[in-house]
């Protein structure tokens, strides 16, 4: 069996294309990690740490600082192992989230490259077309916004994320403003609204209704209260007028039992930045058996990370929904081996 030669990492800082603005901040540009897992047979896997209003406490220094510790941890144990050794790094690091599933999706691919099988075969590799949504950051200029929007139907986009920022008023004139453009300029189209837990139960309540009011048809709700306010989830998930979808909420396993558990959502939003490989596939396989939504999301990260996602959503071919647009916020031609890109497709190869 191959071993684990050695674990490298370095900084990335990319300009994006429009500010990223969401109830929890903005931000103008990407800082991630790469990772890269070697092992002493010679093959290689990527993975890649974004940093996020989310998980504050993993800044750059912070992702560096424990990827040196965990790579003593692992370099000579067997890349096989990967599953394993990373569930050992969690209970170690039990804050190091996103930090631990940057590595762990290198140590994956590393090992699915020593075992000369395709990553999105090892998903199940039941489709190769997906098509991603478009995010509409909540840019407090409606100019802007409107330049935003009227990009994105020109590239095609038939599906849009609205950003909310949780004060009602402002977020009723986006949604008007979007709409309105949406009807002008589009042909049919589905729209969908972040909260990032900017509102509260009855704030969040108060604008549903106005929405409904007002005849906009909104697809889904995301993660419209704080992510630790059960009871307010549960709460709402009864008397939405769309489904609800948990992003911060579920972090892991643990989180996505507690959902199941205390029915406080109609779907999950799976990401590999925070979840990981394996708890991941868990996760899939709890939502599917209970009957519930899944959303496939990214952090605003590279073809590094976004190409984990896009193997896993179109290898499942279990996702509801598709929220994989980080690379429409990036410049460059940003690719991926055995992925091209169509407008708001992705096109997967399931050769290695």
């Amino acid at each position: 069996m191959a071993l684990i030669r050695e674990i490298r990492f370095r900084q990335v800082l990319r300009p994006l294309k429009t500010t990223f603005a969401t109830a929890m901040g903005k931000k103008r540009v990407m800082r991630s990690v790469l990772v890269t897992a070697s092992t002493d047979s010679g093959t290689e896997g990527a993975g890649e740490v974004p940093t996020s209003a989310a998980f504050k406490s993993e800044t750059i220094g912070a992702i560096c600082r424990v990827l040196k510790e965990a790579a003593g941890r692992v370099v000579g144990k067997e890349v096989d192992g990967w599953a394993s050794l990373v569930a050992g790094l969690r209970a170690y690091f039990p804050r190091a989230r996103m930090t631990l599933s940057g590595l762990e999706t290198a140590l994956f691919r590393a090992a699915v490259a020593e075992r000369g099988v395709s990553e999105h075969l090892c998903w199940g590799g039941r489709t190769q077309r997906i098509e991603t949504d478009i995010t509409l950051p909540a840019l407090r200029d409606s100019a802007l916004l409107a330049q935003w929007t009227d990009r994105a139907v020109r590239q095609g986009f038939t599906a849009y994320k609205l950003k909310a920022t949780g004060r009602a008023e402002r977020d009723l004139e986006a949604v008007a403003l979007v709409y309105g453009l949406l009807k002008r300029t589009s042909g049919s189209f589905t729209m969908r609204i972040d909260g990032n837990q900017g509102y509260t139960r009855d704030a969040f309540l108060a604008f549903a209704d106005a929405l409904q009011k007002s005849r906009y048809e909104i697809e889904l709700f995301e993660q419209p209260l704080h992510k630790d306010d059960f009871d307010g989830l549960a709460y709402i998930k009864e008397r939405s007028p769309a489904p609800i979808i948990l992003d911060e909420s579920v972090a892991g396993v643990e989180d996505a039992q507690r959902v199941v558990d205390n029915n406080l959502g109609d779907g999950i939003n799976v990401k590999i930045a925070k979840s990981g490989i394996g708890e991941s596939m868990q996760i899939i396989e709890m939502a599917r058996r209970h009957h519930m939504k899944l959303m496939a999301g990214c952090m605003i990260e590279t073809m590094v990370g976004l190409s984990a996602a896009i193997f896993m959503a179109s290898g499942s071919g279990a996702f509801d929904f598709v929220d994989l647009d980080a690379v429409h916020f990036l410049y460059g031609r940003n690719v991926y081996p055995g992925i091209e890109r169509e407008g708001r497709a992705f096109i997967v190869r399931s050769t290695p």
